[in-house]
């Protein structure tokens, strides 16, 4: 139970400033948790991702998908229905192959300062969860029921 967790970033190229701090350090924190990252897929946008984790999803060699990108406000709502849009079909896909797909992605609502601050923040966390839920799937997925709860953690 001691193998790699094998993860691929989905990353969009849009918002590019913030986007390449968020994809630096996420490939820093896998490293730092011993996780290999397998695929780097680049969409257009955050709109575009869940093409991205459809595409990396079925392949044998990724446990998990990590999802990067940053809705930046504008003067309309766009942002909000780009970020909602994305995030609803990201869980969809996740929940219809099983496989985890983290959301690592800024906005809506952030001016481009905002999301700058916090691009180091969200990609480590979005990497920190997706290696947990593949540990602790592989756990789940190796025990046996023996008469008592299981906790996974």
């Amino acid at each position: 139970m001691n193998e790699s967790v094998r993860l691929a970033i989905v990353v969009s190229e849009f918002n590019f400033d913030v986007t390449k701090v968020m994809l630096d350090k996420a490939l820093s924190h896998a490293r730092f948790l011993g996780a290999e990252v397998t695929v780097v897929y680049k969409v257009p946008g955050v709109y575009d991702s869940p093409y991205g984790v459809m595409e990396v999803i079925k392949l044998d060699y990724v446990d998990a998908i990590v999802v990067l990108g940053a809705v930046i406000q504008g003067e309309t709502g766009h942002d909000e229905v780009v970020a909602h849009q994305a995030a609803r079909k990201l869980l969809d896909l996740g929940v219809q192959y099983g496989k985890p797909v983290t959301f690592g992605v800024i906005g809506p609502g952030a001016s481009r300062i905002q999301a700058l601050e916090r691009a180091e923040e969200y990609s480590g966390r979005a990497v920190e969860a997706a290696v947990k839920l593949v540990k602790r799937k592989k756990t789940l997925e190796a025990s046996r029921y023996e008469g008592k709860t299981l906790t996974i953690e």
